[in-house]
This record gives C-alpha cells, structure tokens and sequence, in this order.
C-alpha cells in the first residue's frame, strides 16, 4: 500500500494548470527544457530536474512553493519538494 500524501498535497483544493507548455526561466535565457512541472502555489510552469537548468527545484529552493504537478499530457502526479511525497490523481 502506498504511503499517504502529505499535509501539503492533502491540502489542495484545485489544481493549478500550466498557461503555457514552456518553462518560463529557459524561455527567458534562451535554454532548453525535457520535462514540465507547474507550481500548485503561484502557477509557475518550469523545467524539471533532467533537463539541463532544472529550474523547477530552484524555484522551490528560492520561494519555498513545496507542491508540483507534472505539466505534462497524459501524466497526472503530484510531487512536494518538502516531505519528499508523491501522489497520482
């Protein structure tokens, strides 16, 4: 069985969506990006940890945001940088 989510994910009311498929920091700097993620707590929509800026977690480390979703069609996850929990909905 799998663990339960944390307080922060339990905590969701709605799910934030991405606006745009893009991370928005490479777009500015001109990267690249492999994977999209999106902030559950200002929106955000940035890279993942495998793409080469691995923007998304420096956002977290900058803003403390703990919660993301997978921007990404077909997968539906949630992911808190600050308990280390994962949850599918």
């Amino acid at each position: 069985m799998a663990p339960k989510p944390c307080k922060h994910i339990m905590e969701l009311k709605t799910l934030l969506r991405p606006e745009k498929f893009e991370c928005e920091a490479c777009v500015k700097e001109g990267g690249r990006w492999l994977h999209l993620r999106t902030c559950q707590t200002c929106g955000g929509t940035f890279c993942c940890d495998d793409s080469p800026s691995r923007h998304m977690t420096a956002h977290y480390q900058d803003t403390g945001h703990p919660v993301v979703i997978s921007a990404e069609p077909g997968e539906q996850w949630i992911w808190c940088y600050k308990d280390e929990s994962f949850a599918e909905y």
